[in-house]
């Protein structure tokens, strides 16, 4: 039975959802956020403070390369249907940086984050995000 229209999509934008992943979350070549990210990309999921679209990707991936900067992203789930993408993932480094405002504990810790991102045209055009603060600031606390 062949794929549906539908189907090749969903199989296109996990494809492209890999590619965000290693190129921008794993290596941190956050030059290249243009590439893989919509001028109007929207963040429903974004910190205060922090600028919408393209810049606050940077912003947000920056600031976890400054914590973490020996972190290693990785999908654990992956699933898409049409243009959405949703995955499970875990950033684990050593905390040897200021973290939005903690600072180094030279611990190891891992993040873990859920996401959905919407495609358009091949690249990320909305995202929807949560992310265990709670369980990452446990890592990082004394005792």
């Amino acid at each position: 039975m062949s794929e549906t229209v539908f189907e090749q999509v969903a199989k296109q934008n996990k494809e492209r959802q890999r590619r965000f992943v290693e190129v921008l979350q794993h290596r941190g070549e956050l030059d290249r956020v243009e590439e893989l990210v919509r001028p109007d990309f929207v963040d429903h999921s974004l910190p205060p403070g922090l600028p919408g679209g393209p810049d606050g990707v940077r912003a947000i991936l920056g600031a976890i390369r400054q914590g973490f900067p020996d972190h290693d992203a990785q999908v654990v789930h992956m699933i898409a249907e049409g243009d959405l993408v949703a995955t499970y993932k875990t950033f684990t480094g050593t905390h040897a940086g200021d973290f939005f405002g903690i600072p180094a504990t030279g611990r190891r810790a891992t993040i873990r984050v859920m996401d959905f991102v919407r495609y358009t045209d091949g690249r990320i055009v909305e995202h929807w995000g949560i992310v265990d603060l709670a369980g990452l600031t446990a890592q990082l606390q004394d005792g």
